[in-house]
């Protein structure tokens, strides 16, 4: 068996082309980044913040697939060839956003709900799209039960690899990952699977491993927001310290400064990047409260500072989800 990897999974307005260049800068060794989807139109496959995301210049080193949002075959295709006039091998399709608003028209997980549609569009971007695809899915919409017959297109095409998240829309990221549904993609499909779901620490990374062992890829996502060393730490390598985390967390707030306007969108980047981070810091309410009251980056600063400098730093604490 090749040697197992652990990859970088989108996760929308956090996991951008800075993110993504100073996680790789401090903590090399993940297989690959997925760049957060963009929804492509005929007319405009790749404009705006989705060809800055995805710009060569600014993705040197860092091994990134781009993700696409689309259930129509010529804006698929329109999307590919514009990311393979870049550069780039391989497209990832998302099949598995729960958000209302992507499902409402069909797209994300409500593709899902449209098994024959899939079928047509997946045959016609199959047959003329310039770039290996792979496929981030669900495993249905509202019942568990929707997804043998899913299996079942998938499998009827050359994917490149099909990463499951192993929960329906009607889940979103709520209640335990639906094992018994990767397990059937173990046991019948002959695609190369890379598993997404939970993975918040080293434990539930090898959890899986041994759960799975012909599956060499994982996707984690809100696990390595929280953990940037959860790659090292899979290979056998040091937990994260606090004098690396304060220095990604000050060379983050450096390159948001630099290509941001104003303190404003530096605040809102920082600010979300706290929900996964608090739970390193013992009792870090009261800084916290600081750092989310914020308006300007001095005042973000003198709340990040104290905590970093009164509170006991706990790599091992592990993050859960909210009432997850």
């Amino acid at each position: 068996m090749s040697q197992r990897r652990l990859s970088f999974a989108p996760l929308e307005g956090v996991t951008g082309w800075v993110f993504r260049r100073v996680h790789r800068a401090r903590f090399p060794g993940l297989d690959r980044y997925y760049a957060p989807f963009f929804a492509p139109t005929v007319d405009s496959p790749l404009t705006g913040r989705g060809l800055t995301d995805l710009l060569p210049e600014h993705n040197q080193g860092v091994p990134v697939v781009p993700q696409l949002l689309a259930n129509r075959a010529e804006a698929f295709l329109a999307a590919a060839q514009v990311l393979a006039d870049l550069g780039y091998e391989e497209v990832n399709l998302n099949l598995g956003c729960p958000s209302g608003t992507v499902v409402a028209k069909g797209k994300g997980a409500g593709f899902l709900s449209q098994p024959q549609a899939l079928d047509a569009f997946l045959d016609e971007v199959f047959r003329r799209t310039p770039l290996a695809i792979s496929i981030k899915t669900r495993i249905g919409v509202t019942d568990e039960g929707e997804w043998p017959a899913l299996l079942a297109v998938f499998g009827r095409y050359p994917i490149r690899e099909l990463i499951v998240h192993p929960r329906l829309r009607r889940d979103f990221y709520r209640g335990p990952v639906r094992r018994q549904a990767f397990q059937y993609a173990v046991d019948h499909c002959s695609l190369p699977l890379c598993y997404n779901g939970d993975l918040f620490s080293p434990a539930a990374c090898q959890e899986a491993w041994g759960a799975w062992p012909s599956v060499e890829h994982l996707m984690a996502g809100r696990g390595l927001v929280h953990d940037p060393a959860l790659g090292r730490r899979l290979q056998g390598g040091q937990p994260l310290t606090l004098e690396e985390f304060r220095a990604f967390h000050d060379q983050l707030v450096e390159e948001y400064r630099q290509v941001l306007s104003g303190d404003r969108p530096v605040l809102g980047k920082m600010k979300e990047l706290w929900f996964y981070w608090a739970p390193l810091f013992a009792a870090p309410e009261k800084p916290l409260k600081r750092i989310r009251k914020a308006k300007n980056l001095a005042e973000y600063r003198d709340g990040a500072n104290a905590l970093f400098r009164d509170h006991p730093f706990q790599p091992e604490a592990g993050w859960h989800p909210p009432g997850g």
